[in-house]
């Protein structure tokens, strides 16, 4: 499987240690867990990108880091019957204690869920903790990736 994220400058690109989710947290976690967001396309993961940053904000220096997982890697899907129904919410503090309790579990390389973003179409949260992580997953690409300037107008 193929999965896609972006980094805010190149020294961060090849880092998959979930640290920036470690500090933060993000929808599927508090801070204090480790996790490593992804998404199956290159165009959610920039929309996942654009959601949480100003259009003043947006990194003149981006890359796309294409990453290839294992295909005998255990995955849990989450299905929406185990979703509350205000799961697109942001802060939705269920949602992140359930994304710390699987964290914690270690069972799995990673869960895919919908983007709250666009609900058609999956991220995978990964568990940088899993202990075949770096057995299972690997970069394959790193590109430059290239804005077009209508994302990022002139600050006037």
């Amino acid at each position: 499987m193929t999965v896609y994220r972006i980094a805010k400058s190149k020294e961060r690109a090849g880092d998959l240690s979930g640290t920036g989710a470690f500090k933060v947290g993000g929808r599927w976690n508090n801070p204090g867990f480790f996790a490593l967001y992804t998404s199956e396309y290159q165009a959610l993961a920039m929309l996942e990108l654009l959601v949480h940053i100003e259009e003043s904000e947006l990194p003149p220096d981006l890359y796309i880091i294409t990453l290839e997982i294992d295909d005998k890697a255990p995955i849990l899907e989450l299905n929406d019957e185990e979703l509350p129904k205000d799961w697109r919410l942001p802060d939705n503090l269920v949602l992140k204690n359930m994304g710390d309790r699987l964290l914690v579990k270690k069972q799995y390389l990673g869960f895919r869920v919908r983007s709250a973003v666009m609900p058609d179409e999956y991220n995978l949260v990964l568990n940088p903790l899993y202990p075949d992580f770096n057995k299972l997953i690997r970069i394959t690409r790193i590109d430059r990736l290239e804005v077009d300037q209508r994302l990022n107008p002139p600050v006037n």
